[in-house]
């Protein structure tokens, strides 16, 4: 007998686009035509198709819309967008996509709250070049895509403790950071979102150069995430995770109330409109 050899496993992205092609050809449509009928530039739904591109989750929600598929494009497209992010950050994104209980600190605004304009400006650097330009397009629309995770049903229950420092590096364009300012105010009147602000007056820290996720389960199984620049830890051993609970409870007896921060968010926002 011959030596079984594995099949090369299709990506995520790779698969989503089969699905792209396999539709427009069982509705008798060609790249042309789809373009028309859609409002999608036919280059655009071409890249789609052969993999090289992750769109935002509207444009499969429009497809679906399109095809008359109800959800099946958007569920490609959630396990598509793992392939943006590196193999540990994957597991942890399974994770926090069922996760109940979401507790987060972050140094600046997480990518949870951010608006669209904001993580271009946060993920395109200053040596950036129009051939970084899919890149960045694929990054914001992967961390865009996140947001639904806290709006999904059942809604998770949401901590959100930001840094004052988040607040304070403003973004490049005056209305970019006014939405954003917005966005962060919308979401902690959320019923399921508690926001607080860590105040420089609070002193020095120990999570002031990373941020730090903590995740439980329905079943009450908990992690932990750490991540800094170019580097991420997802942390499962019991243990672990209760040291990082007992440091997040530290960060939350810092930080400013619910009522306090919300005043807070609106007195940058006069700041930033005076």
């Amino acid at each position: 007998m011959g030596e079984r050899v594995d099949a090369e496993p299709v990506s995520g992205r790779a698969m989503l686009g089969q699905t792209l092609k396999v539709l427009r050809e069982k509705a008798g449509k060609s790249l042309g035509q789809l373009a028309d009928e859609t409002g999608y530039e036919k280059s655009y739904l071409s890249r789609l198709e052969s993999g090289e591109r992750l769109s935002k989750v509207t444009v499969m929600e429009d497809l679906d819309g399109y095809y008359g598929t109800g959800d099946l494009l958007v569920s490609h497209w959630k396990a598509a967008r793992l392939d943006a992010f590196k193999d540990q950050y994957k597991r942890f994104m399974k994770l926090e996509a069922t996760a109940r209980i979401m507790w987060m600190f972050t140094p600046g605004v997480p990518g949870l709250l951010q608006t669209e304009d904001f993580a271009r400006e946060a993920l395109s650097g200053p040596q950036t070049t129009p051939e970084d330009a899919d890149l960045v397009d694929e990054q914001v629309a992967a961390r865009i895509g996140r947001q639904y995770l806290l709006r999904q049903k059942p809604e998770p229950n949401v901590r959100i403790i930001m840094d004052e420092y988040a607040f304070r590096r403003s973004a490049a364009l005056p209305k970019t950071w006014e939405d954003q300012l917005l966005r962060v105010e919308a979401v902690a009147m959320w019923p399921n979102v508690t926001l607080q602000v860590l105040p420089f007056a609070a002193g020095v820290h120990h999570h002031m150069s990373a941020s730090l996720t903590l995740l439980w389960q329905k079943d009450g199984s908990g992690v932990a995430y750490s991540e800094g620049n170019d580097w991420g830890q997802l942390i499962e051993e019991p243990d672990g995770v209760l040291r990082h609970r007992l440091s997040y409870d530290r960060l939350r007896d810092l930080a400013l109330s619910p009522p306090d921060s919300l005043t807070f968010i609106r007195d940058v926002l006069e700041e930033h409109r005076s």
